[in-house]
């Protein structure tokens, strides 16, 4: 009787050991999130989402939404390129010319995702989102982290 108490323990504290590894990344749920809408329905979430936060126009609200459907083609075209790339390649790392070249056209599409809501944004409500980018940065940084540790 002992031993079959001592096995089940041993299960069930294994069980709980794996399970409590294995964890559950927000990143990736909310990548398949993603992944299953289209881009128009990406575009009117985040706008709604841009309209509660910065009190929108109505005007503003519809220039945003084609703003946003632009950025989620442009995001969704890129989520397929890298698919294509990361089934040809393999395991391959990038070399450093190609890590400075994506790198900088990352930053020059961040530049013009920032000039174009400049544009369509109040100085306030552009301080706002900005405030809102960066505190949005900072808590993916930090989940980031807290990933590479329980690694």
């Amino acid at each position: 009787m002992k031993k079959i108490k001592a096995t089940l323990l041993l299960a069930l504290m294994t069980g709980a050991v794996t399970f409590a590894q294995r964890g559950s990344s927000p990143d990736r749920h909310q990548d398949s999130y993603h992944r299953d809408l289209t881009v128009e329905q990406l575009a009117t979430l985040k706008t709604k989402k841009m309209t509660l936060a910065l009190d929108l126009t109505e005007k503003q609200r519809e220039q945003v939404f084609d703003f946003n459907v632009t950025e989620a083609e442009f995001h969704k075209e890129k989520m397929e390129e890298r698919k294509a790339k990361k089934a040809e390649r393999e395991h391959s790392r990038l070399t450093s010319v190609e890590r400075y070249a994506m790198e900088n056209k990352r930053l020059d599409h961040m530049t013009a995702k920032q000039e174009g809501l400049k544009k369509i944004l109040s100085d306030e409500q552009f301080k706002q989102w900005k405030k809102m980018i960066l505190q949005k940065h900072a808590i993916d940084k930090q989940q980031r982290q807290k990933e590479r540790r329980g690694r």
